[in-house]
């Protein structure tokens, strides 16, 4: 009877019982539908395997795939004031920061990092959307300009990657006073010579739009991305007309002059590396892991051999 109860029974139940499935395995793409498994979608850097619909990705994980074997160093941001204006709407402002860090694990809505991509170092700030819709506040301006300084510090060109719904509400007028301390803190990159290249990333929008956004010297951007200042929607009820399709989304800007390339998620890294390698004046790079060679290292590796021993000798 002990060896029914003990082992028999419980076999039988383990082949029948309901097996718990977590519910963060698969992701719905928005745009087909399509069942996608969390790690197929991840491999592919949230990119449907089906439609090519480029779905949200953190900062963090944006910059782990920018950068050589996912190494980068964070670049310290100055915190500015806490809730400055004690603002309260249906809940109080330091308590919406203190959900979107527990959410988001993040401190604020930018993350600003330096590193090097094929072998060519840069500066990088990226806006992370799931943060508060990215808004732009006194931390992301501070975070551009601790980026342009350490750029013009380090001699690295400096890319921006944009995603935002636009201003920070909860800090008033003093988050549009970021839109002029970024563009002075772009122009000391460009009066540095340093590149500026702005990702501009689904969705950006507002004064984020306005500002640093679109002063790149050269505009990229993810396929479909909405970027504008005021959405379709508030326009269409503005004027009472029918917008055409696609309306402010890359494609329909590229056409129009208003952006450089329009570029798949797995390509920008090697865009960018081309890119910056470009305006900085250096060779092309080389595929794999070793820097293309000076002609410094030319002349020491072929060095004849007679020479080498009579320097030992």
């Amino acid at each position: 009877m002990n060896w029914i109860s003990n082992y028999v029974r419980p076999k039988i139940n383990s082949l029948f019982s309901r097996r718990e499935v977590p519910d963060n395995l698969w992701t719905k793409c928005p745009d087909c539908g399509t069942m996608l498994f969390h790690r197929e979608l991840s491999d592919n850097l949230n990119v449907c395997t089906n439609c090519d619909h480029h779905m949200a990705i953190t900062a963090r994980d944006r910059l782990t795939a920018l950068f050589d074997n996912g190494v980068f160093t964070e670049v310290a941001v100055p915190q500015p004031t806490a809730d400055p204006l004690q603002f309260r709407d249906q809940k109080r402002y330091p308590d919406r920061l203190k959900t979107a860090q527990r959410d988001t694990g993040e401190t604020e809505a930018m993350l600003v990092a330096e590193g090097e991509i094929g072998r060519t170092p840069i500066v990088a700030a990226c806006q992370d959307f799931s943060f508060m819709g990215g808004s732009m506040g006194m931390f992301v301006g501070n975070a551009i300009i601790a980026a342009a300084e350490r750029a013009v510090e380090r001699k690295r060109p400096l890319i921006l990657f944009s995603a935002a719904g636009g201003a920070r509400m909860q800090e008033g007028i003093l988050s549009l006073m970021q839109m002029p301390r970024t563009t002075v803190a772009v122009e000391m990159v460009r009066e540095a010579g340093l590149p500026y290249i702005v990702v501009l990333t689904h969705p950006t929008t507002g004064g984020v739009t306005a500002s640093y956004a679109m002063l790149g010297d050269v505009q990229i951007a993810e396929p479909n991305a909405l970027i504008c200042f005021a959405g379709p929607r508030v326009i269409e009820q503005t004027i009472r007309e029918k917008l055409p399709e696609g309306f402010q989304r890359s494609e329909y800007l590229l056409d129009h002059g208003m952006l450089d390339r329009v570029t798949h998620r797995r390509d920008m890294k090697d865009e960018l590396v081309t890119i910056t390698r470009m305006l900085m004046g250096m060779p092309p790079a080389v595929k794999g892991d070793l820097p293309a060679p000076t002609e410094d290292t030319k002349a020491e590796t072929e060095t004849p051999a007679a020479e080498t021993t009579d320097a030992q000798g």
